[in-house]
């Protein structure tokens, strides 16, 4: 069994890994202050809580956007576990062809979900992660990481409208039940949630037209249960494809 954390810019995503199978997720806050004793008291309670034997696990892996805080992840994991975490980067052995500019560039949740996604999907395939950031990445037939695309996440942009609109009012990120707001809130959910999935809507189109043929089209991240099934086209929702990624990306390092 291993413990697998996806850290992200909001959330820490963690869960416990046996022989493929997630038996347990958990989310916990990204915070950029706390000490890794703070991470192991977290971790620990949460285990604790799930009656999971911290000594149970024979290592441990972490995907991070935010390296500030990998160091005290690593060392709180150590703490808990008694194991060395593995910290996934471009130069891991991911087996992916990584066919852009700069391929030493590439986010390593990015690197995960492309790992994953091919090992669960046909290619081409667009993958749409929908967190504080919303990124597409791009596969192509020849099973190539061919680039992606980067804007700005649900939440970032709810946050932007609130804070620098005096009259609009912060909200809930719920899909609404129709296009045209009836008041402000319904607007402004109309706006957000139905305005990304048609923005994913005609990132699709555009992204077929480019690679010449249709794509599997899946989507993972905090938000793609709330806007996947407004999308014309259709989408696979797989909120563990990040996990998956990192049980593939441990067995490859373990093995190499």
């Amino acid at each position: 069994m291993i413990l697998a954390l996806d850290v992200g810019n909001t959330n820490i995503v963690f869960g416990c890994i046996d022989n493929g199978e997630i038996l347990f997720e958990g989310r916990i806050s990204t915070d950029r202050g706390r000490t890794e004793m703070e991470y192991a008291v977290i971790l620990k309670s949460s285990l604790d809580i799930q009656k999971i034997n911290p000594s149970d696990f024979d290592g441990a892996i972490i995907s991070s956007v935010v390296p500030p805080i990998d160091a005290a992840l690593s060392r709180a994991i150590k703490l808990v576990c008694g194991c060395e975490p593995y910290v996934i980067n471009v130069k891991s052995n991911h087996g992916l062809i990584i066919d852009i500019d700069r391929p030493e560039t590439l986010g390593n949740d990015l690197i995960t979900g492309a790992v994953a996604a091919l090992a669960e999907y046909k290619p081409p395939i667009i993958l749409f992660d929908l967190g504080t950031a919303t990124t597409i990445s791009v596969i192509d037939k020849n099973s190539h990481y061919a680039g992606g695309i980067i804007t700005t996440g649900l939440k970032l942009s709810q946050q932007a409208l609130s804070a620098n609109a005096s009259q609009l009012p912060g909200i809930s990120l719920g899909a609404p039940d129709t296009v045209i707001g009836k008041n402000t809130e319904h607007a402004m959910r109309s706006g957000l949630i139905i305005g990304c999935a048609a923005m994913m809507d005609g990132m699709i189109d555009r992204i077929e037209e480019e690679l010449g043929e249709k794509a599997t089209v899946v989507t993972t991240g905090g938000f793609g249960a709330v806007v996947t099934d407004l999308c014309r086209h259709k989408a696979i929702y797989d909120k563990d494809l990040l996990l998956k990624g990192l049980w593939i990306m441990y067995n490859k390092q373990k093995n190499s």
